[in-house]
Formats: C-alpha cells, structure tokens, sequence
C-alpha cells in the first residue's frame, strides 16, 4: 500500500514538495503501481511532471491551470495526487458520459493501483434521478400522449422497483430524450422536498447523502455551476468541507458558466405551470376555480409571446426589438393573466401541498418577469452590481427571455472565496501558443500559475494538415458545394473513416444531402452518419462499428469523442469556428471591450475560435499509433493576417496543399510523404514545426 505522506502543517513546505514528487516519480515509473496495475499503461514524461505540479497545488492549496495535450494521460496526472493528498475532492468534468466514464472506471482503476481505502460518490442533476411522487401522479393520471410513452412507462414503473440509484442512465430501454422522463422527474420549482410522502426514499435525497459522507465526489460543470447560481444541487453542502476541486474539461467552464449565471425565464415553464395549476387544481380544489377556463388564457398568452418572432430561430437583444413590435404588448398581456393565476392560486394554496407549490413558481415567474426588462439585475441576485445584456431566444416552439453577464470573473471569483483550498483547471485546450491571457480573464484568474505540457504524440509522423488551394470566401453562396467538392476525392482515398465537423446545423444538412447524392451517382460504398438522424451515442456506436463510415455533425462533435484506430483517419473542418458576430452577447462582450480600448477580434473572437479549432483538431490523432489527415477547408488561415496564429497554435502536422501528397499519405506509397510538402506558401510550416 502506498505509503501517505503527513499533511503540509507537519513538515517543511520544500520538503513536502520533494516527497511527493518522489513518490510521483515511484508511482508514475517503468516498475510503478499505475504500470502493474493499469493494463497497457507507458510511462510519460508530461504525465509525470503534470501530476508533481498538481500534487504541488494540492499540497499548497493553490491554483493550477493546467493545459495537456492529447495523450498526456491527464486523467491519471490528476486522480492519482488527488487521492493521495487532496483531502475532501470534488471532480468537475464536461458532460454526463465523461462523469460516468471516471465514475466507473478511472477511479476505480486508480484507487486499485494505489491501493487506498478511499469513498467515492457520483452526484447529478435532479431530472437524472427518478421521482417517486411523479412517477406514482403519472401512472395515475395517465397523461400518456403516444404509445410509446405507454411502454416506457410500464418499462420505468418496473426499474423502480429494482434500482437502488433512480439514475436514469440505467435504464438503457428508454432514450435519455424520452419526453416521458419529464413526467416522472422533479424539477427545482415542482419538488415537495420534506414535506413529501417519500421523502425517505428520494433517490435525489440518496445521493446527496452519499457525496456528503464520500471523500470523492464526482460531479459535472452544469450540476456545479447551476448550484453556484441556484443552491439546488447538493454541491453547496459540499463545497464548504472540500479541500480540492478539480475542473476537466475547463475549457468549457466559460460558457457553462455564463449559461448560469445568468437568468432565463422560458415559455416551457410557464406552460408546465399551466398543466401543473391544472391537474391540481382539478385533483385538491375542484370547486375553488373554473380552472380551466382559468389556466386556458394565460396558455394561450405563453404561446402568442412566442408567436411575435418568425419561425426560424431567432437571437435578438433586447434592444433589437422594434418598439413597434407585437413582442411588448403581448409579454405585458402575459404578465396580467399569470397575476390572476396567481391571485387564485393564494386563495386556494391551504388545500394542498401541490397547490402551494404552484402558487410558489407562479410567484417566481411573475417575479422574474416584471425584473426581466429591467437595466440592474435585481437584489440579491448572483448578477447584483454586474454589466448584463438583456436578449430573447426563440426556437421552434418555444422563447426565452434572458439576461446575461458580459463577465463572469467577478462572479466566479466571489465563489472562490473563503476557505483556502487547491483550484485545479484542466483540459487539452485552454491556450493560444501557449498563450492563456484570453482564458485567464475569462475566468478571473490572474495571477495564477499556469502550464502547458505538449502532446507525446509524433504530429509530423502520424498526419498531415491539409488546406485545399483554390476554396472561395467562407460567406460565398456556393462555400458548402466547394467543401464538399474539394472533400469527396480525399474521403475517397481515406477509405470513408471520416469526420466531417461543420460550424452550423445549416451546413450539416447541406453536406449531409451533397454527399448522400454523391454516394449514390459514384457507387460509393460508405456509410453516411448524420447528426440529427440517431443520438450522438448510437451515431458513434454505429460509425464504429462500419469501419468506414462518414459521420457529418456540428458543435457536439467538435468535442469529447474518442475513435481510435483506422475506423477514423480523416477529420474535415468547413470553416473556423468564428461565432456568429449577430450573437446578443458576443456582440455586448465585443462592445464592452471596444470602450475598454481592446480589439473585440483580435482579443476574443480569434482566440476563442483558436481554442475550438483545437479541439476538433483533436478528434483525428487519440494513441501513438492513429494516423491521419486533418483538411482545413477555410482558405482565410492562408489569406488573412491572422492565419498565422491560427497555424502556430495547431498541433504540428506535416503540412501541405497538394491532394496529391494527401492521396499518397493514404495510399501508403513508399515515397518519404515529408519530401512532398511545398514551400511556395510562406503561412505553411515546414514538416514537425510549429508555425
């Protein structure tokens, strides 16, 4: 069993220094635990350092950020001081898969290697755990819509009587989109909390005890930060004892966080009220209302407020709205009929506890509702005394009404406050050429000490980086016909295997259908993947297993995924992932730090697509045998100034613009690929450099 070295308080600081990193060193070695017990573990040289500057901030309480490039291993840098010496830990990472993949296996695998007696919880969101009282109102009431929800719910009634966590992800038999979860979860607003019958046996209640007594708990940045902002998740109980918080994944930690911090009010919510005021109304005090001839006006208000926008999506702030607009009228009218909803609501709330619940999220919303157009954040709230931007989001069905900081530093730093501990941000992606200013002032964490340890991997030798010459503007009507036209010849001799990533949903499904007509008039026996047409995990599975597939997606692609191997040896990028310049809040940011004297481009929106770029990059080249073709297809990183920023920031392929050299890479011809590359473009670095 490895020896656990006595806390900082006992022993010099130096000195303490100096035994964890032998131990590291011991640990992380040819002859070490991690070696004996971690089947096809190899020992690397950035791993090692990376897990002595973690073990280093533990130790000191302090904050690291830490960038690893692909195949560092950071997952091992991180977990093994974190169980030697991190105290209470919290684990933040990016999504739900990442939390269930350390869950179940990372730590497990580690806590074995080190052979130490240490508790671990998983902790999520309250729509993942199944509600015993909704679940028993739904059977009841049998609001079932479609057949299907039918089966589901016979599939969900039956789980319940089996699981020991509620956790829906469990239950593989029904789709995590089922509408029918939405039935059988509770939400923050529509939670009894103690004073429900099966309070005992609340899996939500469960869970939170098991993270109170865990020495690990592992969590994800949407559960975090929405407790940050809401108290309702169970983290702030625990934040007070923890000793280390870990972020993985901390790139995505700014839009996580600004997406909670700030507020949103939605036409969702207010017509799960309406059904809610209805059904309990009818059920507790059928003859305190007409409550239908109640509820029907303020429904029919919720959806005229959406119906002042077109169809298509739609982002606009507030300022954007024409004072002529129907938009005005129509959110007042909405305001008048939730108050009589609300006045009956408080005559009738003493009948039942459902109708007082009601009564407290028809307050909220009306409370909301009256602040929303207002310029300062209200008291009290997490935005009091900070810069927002007040905007509207409309979907297909449904609007939001949003108010959001231009900054989160200021709040995030207040969070960070208190007691010392260690802060530890990581992730493959936080600088620009080792360059973290734009990622620091996201976060508000000057003056912090941060890192960068490369990829092991051998870029030069494992892939090219190729940008077709001859491709149009990215804004030209026919861009997305010249990708695709540039790409097919190079997905043929890949073989299929490819990625292709796209920066809009627009874009997905004009490739999508190029290329289905493409495959069809050649004969080509590929595979097409759309996002859209199947979930992520099930296009991923699928992709997998064709061994030469062509998957074509958008954002959720871009990120967190792993296919190694032949099965994907090409990844195309239609255009830098510039955000689009219309967006509300990028266009307030951009404004923000205009008048501060700052270039909006040079000092946000470049870097912010650097950091993207590098993410989808990262997709192609996983372990130390992939090979494989990166195609850029945005003829601007050639043409613009800052091209060459976005060239030194990316992992350094051999690089080339000639399909021949592409088309040899794939075909495996003898010739030294490295000899074909052309020097006739001066943004193009030479074989293994940088820029």
């Amino acid at each position: 069993m490895t020896e656990i070295t006595p806390p900082l308080d006992t022993v010099d600081a130096a000195v303490a220094v100096d035994i964890h990193d032998a131990e590291i060193e011991q640990l992380f070695g040819p002859a070490g635990q991690l070696g004996s017990a971690v089947s096809g573990y190899r020992p690397r040289h950035a791993q090692v350092e990376m897990a002595k500057a973690i073990a280093s901030a533990i130790v000191g309480q302090t904050t690291l950020i830490a960038e690893a490039g692909t195949g560092t291993g950071k997952t091992f840098a991180y977990l093994a001081p974190a169980l030697l010496w991190g105290g209470k830990v919290i684990v933040s990472t990016g999504t739900k898969n990442l939390q269930d993949q350390l869950f179940s296996r990372d730590i497990p695998a580690i806590r074995k290697a080190l052979n130490v007696p240490v508790s671990v919880a998983l902790l999520k969101g309250r729509a993942n755990y199944l509600c015993h009282f909704h679940l028993e109102r739904t059977q009841q009431n049998g609001r079932m819509t479609s057949r299907e929800d039918v089966t589901y719910l016979r599939d969900i009634s039956r789980f319940i009587k089996t699981t020991g966590s509620g956790d829906k992800a469990e239950l593989a038999k029904v789709p995590e989109t089922a509408a029918i979860w939405n039935l059988v979860t509770s939400t923050r607003e529509n939670c009894l909390g103690s004073e429900c019958q099966y309070y005992q046996e609340c899996f939500v209640m469960k869970a939170r005890k098991e993270a109170q007594k865990a020495d690990v708990v592992v969590v994800n940045h949407h559960l975090f930060f929405a407790d940050v902002a809401l108290k309702d998740t169970g983290v702030a109980e625990l934040l007070p004892s923890a000793n280390t918080i870990i972020f993985d994944e901390a790139h995505q930690l700014p839009d996580t966080a600004t997406l909670f911090f700030g507020e949103t009010i939605s036409t969702t919510q207010m017509l799960e009220l309406c059904r809610d005021v209805q059904a309990e109304g009818l059920s507790h005090a059928r003859d305190g209302a007409e409550w239908l001839s109640l509820v029907s006006p303020l429904e029919k208000s919720v959806r005229d407020l959406r119906l002042c926008f077109p169809q298509e999506p739609t982002r606009l702030a507030l300022a954007q709205i024409a004072s002529s607009s129907d938009f005005f009228p129509a959110l007042d009218t909405l305001k008048d009929k939730l108050q009589l909803v609300l006045a009956v609501l408080e005559k009738q709330a003493e009948r039942a506890e459902t109708i007082e619940q009601c009564r407290l999220r028809a307050l909220a919303l009306s409370e909301q509702l009256s602040a929303w157009g207002e310029e300062s954040p209200a008291a009290g709230s997490v935005l009091e005394g900070q810069d927002c931007v007040l905007w509207i989001e409309a979907f297909s069905s449904a609007l939001q009404l949003h108010r959001t900081p231009l900054s989160i530093a200021p709040i995030f730093n207040k969070q960070r406050e208190g007691s010392a501990r260690a802060w530890i941000f990581t992730s493959a992606t936080l600088a620009v050429k080792n360059d973290f200013s734009h990622y620091i002032a996201q976060m508000g964490l000057w003056d912090e000490k941060s890192v960068s340890w490369p990829s092991p991997f051998d870029y030069a030798a494992q892939g090219l980086l190729y940008v077709p010459a001859g491709m149009p503007e990215p804004n030209s009507f026919s861009y997305t016909d010249a990708v695709i036209d540039a790409a097919l010849p190079v997905i043929m001799a890949a073989g299929g295997r490819t990625f292709l990533l796209c920066t809009t949903l627009r874009a997905v499904k004009q490739c999508a259908q190029r290329l289905r007509d493409e495959f069809e008039q050649r004969n080509l026996p590929f595979p097409l993947f759309v996002q859209g047409e199947s979930g992520r995990t099930e296009l991923l599975d699928k992709f997998r297993a064709s061994g030469n597939g062509v998957l074509v997606g958008s954002q959720s692609f871009w990120e967190g995924i792993d296919v190694r191997g032949e099965a994907l040896s090409l990844v195309i990028i239609d255009k830098l992932p510039f955000s689009p310049p219309d967006d509300p809040v990028l266009s307030a940011r951009i404004t923000a730090m205009e008048k501060k004297g700052l270039n909006g481009f040079v000092h946000h929106q470049l870097p912010e697509a650097i950091i993207n770029l590098k993410q989808g990059a990262g997709r192609l080249i996983r372990d130390e045998t992939d090979r494989g073709v990166l195609m850029l297809c945005d003829p601007r990183v050639i043409s613009k100034p800052y091209g060459k920023r976005v060239w030194q920031s990316m992992p350094s392929f051999t690089r080339t613009r000639d399909l021949a050299v592409v088309e040899a890479f794939f075909h495996g011809l003898s010739r030294d690929v490295s000899d074909q590359v052309p020097d006739t473009e001066p943004a193009l670095a030479q074989p293994g450099q940088s820029g």
